[in-house]
């Protein structure tokens, strides 16, 4: 059993070495955990005295496959918990993360079984996020941002990049979210950004927000 503390850190590090694909230094870590670097310091010694994570000075740190199983274990209570909330219990999208956020601490890892097989055994969290099965193992599909898309082409969105409430609320006011389909009726170079049709009504979409949702498209 790790400490509240050291389970966020370890799924925190976990998330950035999946979008650097290197080593994470300790001021990407403290940027994301929202702390000093040298509280960083300190709790990278702790998770390295555990066998968590492997520190090289001067590049950063990567986590040992003890530390990503443990960080994978943590993103699947999360998400299955996201699931659970949206689907029985009604939450909203853009209300579950901090939820989960408490949620995922829960240490029974029966408990998580159950709530899996419960759920019917999700692949996707209500976010487009891929769920990890009990052993770790993540489905991946393939995806492009919106704000890659052509004129004319059609596709179906599938996972947003953010979850923080104002993007998740901006999207549902504007019929956007798992699963809508969505038409680029227009792009424009310069700025990057998109005039996309969601249920035959055009949206006007920055190229902010169009970077920020991933699609599937429809041949």
């Amino acid at each position: 059993m790790y400490s509240l503390s050291e389970e966020n850190y370890l799924k925190a590090i976990y998330h950035l070495e999946q979008q650097a694909a290197a080593e994470v230094s300790t001021n990407a870590i403290a940027e994301r955990m929202q702390t000093k670097a040298s509280s960083v310091t300190d709790m990278i010694k702790k998770l390295a005295d555990k066998d968590l994570l492997t520190y090289k000075k001067y590049k950063g740190v990567s986590l040992t496959d003890s530390g990503t199983r443990t960080a994978l274990r943590i993103i699947r209570k999360h998400r299955l918990w996201e699931v659970f909330l949206v689907e029985k219990l009604q939450f909203k999208w853009h209300q579950v993360h901090d939820l989960a956020e408490q949620l995922e601490h829960i240490q029974s890892q029966e408990l998580v079984n159950r709530l899996d097989d419960f759920l019917g055994n999700p692949q996707f969290d209500p976010h487009g996020d891929p769920i990890p099965d009990s052993d770790g193992n993540i489905t991946r599909r393939n995806k492009k941002l919106l704000g890659q898309l052509a004129a004319n082409q059609s596709a179906t969105c599938i996972g947003v990049k953010s979850a923080s409430d104002d993007f998740l609320k901006y999207l549902s006011k504007n019929n956007i979210g798992i699963g809508s389909k969505l038409y680029v009726v227009e792009t424009e170079p310069y700025t990057g950004a998109l005039t996309v049709k969601v249920a035959e009504a055009p949206i006007f979409l920055t190229q902010e927000i169009a970077n920020s949702i991933y699609v599937t498209l429809i041949e």
